[in-house]
């Protein structure tokens, strides 16, 4: 008897319906899968198998086969034990139900019981758009699968509790979510920019970044205070609405790093990849090509510390994500493309002793090691940087003032409000900050008040500024006219984001 099961691929970010045909019939005892299967997926005949005896059920003695369709689609992972078992039940006639309209998704134990399975949201936002009726999870992801609204989802924590709801014994009530979630605090949280001392100028930069979505660099001696900003930057960056939350969620879900008990992440990202990784832990791939640090940073931070210590063509393929606000990742067998719509943010010495232009301690670096650390950096790459900021040595009286500083919270009202100002100002296209602006969008929204066309023409000619660096400047200086409140920018917008230019390319 043939039977056949729906069950789910994930590509990309997105899912694939996979039909699971199984065929028992008269021969010597096998068990074969077919449909370009990885080893996860030829794994699961033995998982099937002793699952179905722990769970009261009878394993067939015969010949079993079992079709993964579409044959040319690669499939992989321990998400097709769970229909692979329901088919093998279907067609030896233990189990007799039209299980037509349902989606089939969990790995099983030896036991029967069904574990946690990667990319649960995906498979189940699939389900809703093809129109099927409910979908079968594993207990532990009922929750994320719950994210996908108007879709019944049937929570099962065992083969044996699946198969007696198929006879008509009993049933598995569907699964509605109690209240809201809230995600714990993570650690980065508890940077707050009124902990830190002096680096005013700093400070002011993190907000005009945070409030448009602009890259930035900073440069320093050691100790000076960095990385402690950098990750003080979420804690002033507005929320994110529930579309921004489930396109982060889905690509933490197909990585395999969503917590059961988290299903939904309502904070932004913030990445910190050591300066050792990899081309493709960055960007993505593998043989089955999964989000790299870029990816998993959508929508929040991706920080950069020492960066020119990272290698010359890690940090160029940054230049393509950087504009284009995704990242493709090409094999043989195809094309996968992976969002990519992050802040970067960079910290620096300015040579490799880290004491180039100090005033307190000499620098001992000669001029070309300095040159030469600097230049692992490309120009294209530094010109796709809005925000170049030096970050001095901290006074003493600073350090010891114990007055405190502005709070992140103070700080955060004031981005919002201006981010507020640009959801309105972009409603109805795919844009959601002033950084995401392409020229056309520039010549529309960044009118320069006639005042200071002078500086412009000026900045224009002294600074040597590209046409993607005149842009830049030109939404910089949006921004900061947003945070003020004003329709037009004037010569104090425009001087202030001329102000973080570098002083010299590398």
């Amino acid at each position: 008897m043939l039977a056949k099961v729906i069950s789910c691929a994930v590509v990309g970010l997105e899912g694939a319906i996979v039909e699971v045909e199984v065929d028992i019939s008269p021969g010597l005892p096998s068990f074969t899968i077919v449909g370009l299967p990885d080893t996860a997926v030829q794994e699961a005949r033995e998982r099937v198998r002793s699952a179905i005896r722990n769970s009261g059920c009878l394993f067939p003695a015969k010949r079993i086969t079992v079709n993964l369709a579409p044959a040319d689609l690669k499939k992989e992972g321990p998400a097709y034990d769970l229909p692979i078992a329901i088919g093998i039940l279907l067609s030896s006639e233990q189990v007799s139900a039209d299980v037509s309209g349902i989606l089939f998704l969990g790995e099983l134990s030896l036991d029967g019981s069904l574990r946690h399975t990667h990319g649960i949201l995906p498979m189940v936002s699939l389900a809703r758009e093809r129109g099927l009726s409910a979908v079968v999870v594993p207990a532990a992801d009922a929750r994320e699968a719950s994210l996908v609204e108007g879709t019944t989802i049937l929570p099962a924590a065992t083969l044996g509790e699946l198969v007696a709801h198929l006879r008509g014994d009993t049933t598995i009530p569907e699964y509605r979510p109690d209240g809201v979630w809230e995600e714990a605090v993570p650690l980065w949280a508890t940077a707050d920019l009124s902990y830190i001392k002096g680096q005013e100028h700093v400070k002011r930069a993190l907000e005009v970044a945070a409030a448009g979505g602009h890259n930035m660099v900073m440069s320093g001696p050691p100790g000076a205070g960095k990385t402690l900003l950098a990750r003080a930057l979420p804690s002033i960056l507005p929320s994110m609405s529930n579309e921004e939350a489930l396109e982060v969620t889905k690509v933490y879900s197909v990585s395999g790093l969503l917590p059961p008990d988290m299903p939904l992440i309502r904070h932004r990202p913030f990445r910190s990849p050591h300066y050792t990784i990899s081309h493709a832990g960055l960007v993505g791939g593998g043989r089955w090509p999964r989000p790299g640090e870029i990816s998993l940073s959508h929508r929040g931070v991706l920080f950069l510390d020492e960066l020119p210590e990272f290698g010359h063509s890690v940090l160029e393929v940054l230049r393509q994500p950087l504009e284009d606000k995704v990242v493709t990742i090409s094999r043989a067998q195809g094309s996968v493309t992976f969002p990519a719509n992050f802040m970067l943010v960079a910290a620096m010495n300015p040579c490799p002793c880290g004491y180039y232009g100090d005033p307190v301690r000499e620098c001992t670096c000669s001029p070309y090691l300095v040159s030469r650390y600097r230049k692992r950096i490309s120009g294209p790459l530094l010109d796709r940087i809005d925000i170049f900021c030096e970050v001095p040595r901290v006074d003493y009286e600073k350090l010891t003032d114990d007055r405190a500083g502005e709070g992140s919270e103070t700080v955060r009202r004031r981005v919002t409000a201006a981010r507020d100002i640009q959801r309105e100002r972009f409603r109805g296209t795919r844009l959601s900050c002033n950084a995401e602006m392409t020229p056309v969008e520039v010549r529309e929204f960044c009118r320069v008040a006639p005042a200071a066309q002078g500086l412009l023409q000026a900045a224009m000619n002294q600074l040597y500024l590209s046409a993607r660096a005149f842009h830049r400047v030109l939404k910089l200086a949006r921004t900061i006219a947003d945070l003020a409140g004003a329709e037009t920018i004037d010569a104090s917008h425009l001087a202030e984001a001329l102000q973080y230019r570098p002083r010299s390319l590398v």
